[in-house]
């Protein structure tokens, strides 16, 4: 598995990317509203802002999977006996194992049916905007894996502390 100094630094460039991404997108969407303002406005901030935002979803996925602070329901699951609870929570974590490992499949996919396409009123190939489906499915099926492993490894719910989320 990932040691804690490895993952520490990931989850940081995750943040960092995300930081970068918010600002270029905020700057791009501010841009094409003061170009439209101005009667002259700059069409590349549209399709640019599409780019970004699709990046920005999947760099948040990212960060809120690694930091458990995704959406998910545990109150039915919490009260089966510990047995039942364990490998539920194996199936779940094998399931999004699986769906990850689809996602980038999928992906790769989309990349090469779309490499060979230009943007409309940008000089990149339109595979840059299926590219963050690799990337979200790889990293989300390797930490389906962690988790099972770690599902194996306990052999009850997981304790309430590490349940709390803490904001950074």
């Amino acid at each position: 598995m990932m040691p804690r100094a490895l993952a520490g630094a990931f989850d940081k460039a995750v943040a960092l990317v995300c930081c970068a991404l918010v600002t270029a997108l905020l700057v791009c969407v501010s841009l094409g509203a003061l170009t439209r303002t101005l009667g002259e406005p700059l069409i590349w901030t549209d399709e640019l802002s599409r780019f970004l935002m699709v990046w920005l979803a999947v760099f948040g996925w990212i960060a809120a999977s690694r930091k458990r602070q995704h959406v998910r329901i545990r109150f039915f699951q919490d009260l089966l006996p510990r047995r039942v609870h364990q490998a539920t929570e194996i199936a779940i974590q094998a399931a999004l194992t699986l769906f990850g490992v689809l996602v980038a499949g999928y992906g790769a996919g989309l990349i090469g049916r779309n490499a060979d396409l230009e943007a409309t009123t940008l000089p990149l190939s339109m595979a840059w905007m299926y590219a963050p489906m690799l990337l979200a499915g790889a990293i989300t099926a390797a930490q389906g894996a962690r988790e099972v492993v770690e599902a194996l490894r306990r052999p009850g719910p997981p304790a309430a502390a590490s349940e709390e989320v803490t904001v950074e």
